[in-house]
């Protein structure tokens, strides 16, 4: 592959709702430009983007995959994204290092959640865009209903270039709206010809021009008087027009095409070297670690040597890539490389580019290029790498906090290591996955932002490390207390041969008023009934007591012992009987002292479209939640938030996607802990006495 400079390239991202069609596209675009001889199809597991396993078994992109191809002069790096929500994290990683987007929408389907979310994610981090409406072949795929839905939604910025040409229940051509004339495509070939813009075309291509002129007439005030005026644009303006302010946003291309064969993507390649910005007109943030200020930094290949690593791939066979993106300079094959997050230094011995799972090693890349480092261990996703004696460190991707989680085990106990090795190469590959051991639960729990994405990764490492895991649902961290004052004797007195036991104590056992703390232990011994050398270890048996509740099993907060009298023998007494004798008034009193469990509460936030605001309350309702209030929000959105038990959040998340359309969103912090119900203390403890019966 070729090296290019830096305003020869174009780094292009492609999202859109799960399965509209973004490999396919990507694939056609590989096709178009020469780097394959023919398509490869989704279905049959033989795309470039496409090439991981559990992809080609479920038949959508998982991870994010770079598919580069040299297009007339210039190197467009496509960064194809998995669609689906529970893999948002790559599509994050991608938009990070991309300067433009490509949004996908399937021509049948129309614009859906997924679209929505592709716009925001462009807006999050200031993408120019286009829109693709692919799909064009299939009969019942509607170009006018797209451009027409996407002007509702995002208003006079939406400029449609295109408009279908149908013959015969065939997609046959196009008409160039910015051009007015007509394009038909040549037989078996993407290219296309020159042609007559048929009658029936007219109605809606009347109605997309006026949709164009009016994007472009929004752009300067100049414009909008000529465009009042009721005056024509010419060519030239709309031209120049277009491409000034596609770079800035306030003008978004609407095409059209095929990408299962391969018609419009020669158009897409051409507005994409048109209309999206080369890495010149981008810029990153970055912070001088020597003062913390921070800086903006734009690209340019004639300064040292600077990058982010935006993604790591980790395979068991072809070892560790570390993708970055050149910010400054030039990286050539050799050069030393200093990773300024980690203050550690490596040589990159060889420069690749990737393209799907292919790895081609080239001499060197600019500033706005996209390559991959192999096996390097000191770098990890987010770092800044530059040359030696840098300061300089770039914003890391910003990716969404997981709040799904799930149990897991080894499904054979010596394969325990083997697990935890496997997770820690998931989570240097996917910033959304989280390991965490919670204490009370003694469970090891995965975090993902999905459940999906949790049983695609509990896949993955059955495959590629050969060792099975178990997913199951979490244990809840329930705790137990006591709400009465309860005095009670305990009294340990054994004879054997030689010195007996012999240990007395008389304690008040009450609620503390501290739900945070196991226990508060206090002595108000009168006369000296137990001796001081005792008080350990009767604070022992306390702290051994609480440690499980007589009620279900579960660890005791909040509870306050008072050794108040006792008595004790010169001989027989010792620290283990008193120890035993605190342990028998517990066990008396606890039952007398009104035992409750408590529950972990959390509160809960859901943003959702104004429409299902009252299905996500009457929800949260049914999952013993209480609504606290209400807030809007841009975009026609509400945000509830709620108190609710920790318990009733399992499957939330698949819930709240199906209730919303995939529209919702939630996130959740621990709050506190709280008395169950008594219907549900009754469940709690049935069941902890079963699961006792069955160990």
């Amino acid at each position: 592959m070729n090296v290019y400079q830096t305003q020869n390239i174009r780094n292009v991202v492609v999202l859109g709702h799960g399965s509209c069609g973004k490999t396919t596209l990507v694939e056609s675009a590989a096709y178009v430009a020469g780097v394959t001889k023919r398509l490869g199809r989704v279905v049959d597991g033989t795309t470039i983007s496409d090439f991981d396993k559990e992809e080609q078994k479920r038949q959508f992109s998982i991870s994010t995959s770079l598919v580069p191809v040299e297009y007339e002069g210039v190197k467009i790096n496509f960064l194809d994204t998995p669609g689906y929500f529970d893999f948002v994290g790559e599509a994050e990683e991608a938009c990070s290092a991309a300067g433009a987007a490509v949004i996908v929408i399937d021509g049948k389907a129309g614009v859906q959640v997924g679209t929505q979310k592709a716009w925001n994610l462009c807006e999050k981090y200031n993408l120019p865009r286009m829109f693709f409406v692919t799909g064009m072949d299939d009969d019942h795929a509607s170009f006018r209903e797209v451009a027409l839905r996407l002007e509702s939604l995002y208003g006079s910025k939406i400029a449609p270039f295109h408009v279908p040409i149908r013959e015969n229940e065939k997609f046959v051509g196009f008409v160039n709206v910015v051009k007015m004339q007509g394009r038909r495509f040549k037989p078996g070939s993407s290219d296309y010809e020159e042609g007559p813009i048929p009658d029936y075309v007219k109605p809606n291509l009347e109605k997309s021009r006026n949709i164009l002129v009016e994007a472009v007439a929004e752009t300067s005030d100049e414009l909008m008087e000529k465009y009042f005026a009721g005056e024509e644009f010419t060519y030239e303006e709309i031209s120049s027009t277009l491409r000034a302010h596609v770079i800035d946003n306030q003008i978004v291309p609407v095409l059209c095409g095929s990408g299962l064969n391969a018609q419009g993507t020669k158009m897409l390649l051409d507005c994409i070297l048109k209309y999206f910005p080369s890495p010149e007109f981008r810029e990153v943030q970055g912070q001088e670690s020597s003062n913390s200020e921070m800086v903006v930094v734009k690209y340019d290949e004639n300064k040292h040597f600077s990058g982010k690593i935006f993604k790591t791939t980790v395979d068991p066979f072809l070892g560790k890539y570390s993708m970055f993106k050149v910010v400054t300079g030039c990286l050539k094959s050799g050069d030393t490389i200093y990773d300024v997050t980690k203050d550690q230094s490596a040589r990159a011995a060889k420069i690749y580019v990737l393209r799907g799972k292919e790895a081609i090693e080239v001499p060197e890349v600019h500033a706005g290029d996209i390559a991959a480092l192999g096996k390097i261990d000191i770098l990890s996703t987010g770092d800044t790498i530059a040359v030696p004696g840098s300061t300089m460190q770039y914003r890391r991707p910003v990716i969404s906090t997981p709040y799904t989680y799930l149990a897991y085990a080894a499904k054979n106990k010596a394969d325990d290591d083997k697990v935890a090795t496997a997770l820690d190469r998931m989570k240097e590959e996917d910033l959304t996955l989280k390991v965490v051991n919670n204490p009370e639960t003694h469970q090891a729990l995965l975090y993902g932002i999905g459940e999906q994405q949790l049983e695609v990764i509990a896949s993955r490492i059955e495959n590629r490390y050969k060792v099975g895991i178990n997913l199951f649902p979490p244990k809840i961290a329930y705790r137990e207390t006591i709400r009465k004052k309860v005095r009670e004797q305990g009294k340990y007195k054994k004879q054997t041969g030689g010195s007996g036991q012999y240990g007395d104590v008389h304690i008040i056992w009450e609620p503390s008023g501290d739900l945070e703390t196991q226990y508060v232990f206090a002595e108000e011994v009168v006369g000296g009934a137990v001796p001081k050398n005792y008080f350990p270890a009767v604070e022992k048996g306390v702290a051994e007591c609480v440690q499980k509740g007589l009620l279900a099993g579960y660890p005791v907060y909040g509870i306050k012992a008072t050794l108040v009298d006792g008595s004790y023998h010169p001989v027989d007494s010792s620290e283990v009987a008193f120890k035993q004798a605190t342990i028998l008034s517990y066990k008396k009193a606890y039952p007398e002292a009104s035992p409750v469990i408590l529950e972990p509460i959390a509160t809960l936030s859901v943003t959702v479209p104004d429409a299902q605001v009252g299905d996500a309350m009457g929800d949260i309702n049914k999952r013993r939640g209480r609504v606290l209030g209400m807030d809007p929000v841009h975009g026609g959105l509400q945000t509830v938030t709620a108190d609710i038990p920790v318990a009733e959040l399992q499957g939330y998340g698949t819930n709240l996607r199906a209730m919303t359309g995939g529209m919702g969103e939630f996130s959740y912090t621990f709050a506190r802990y709280e008395q169950v119900p008594v219907d549900v203390q009754a469940r709690i403890v049935e069941a902890a006495a079963k699961e006792k019966e069955e160990q």
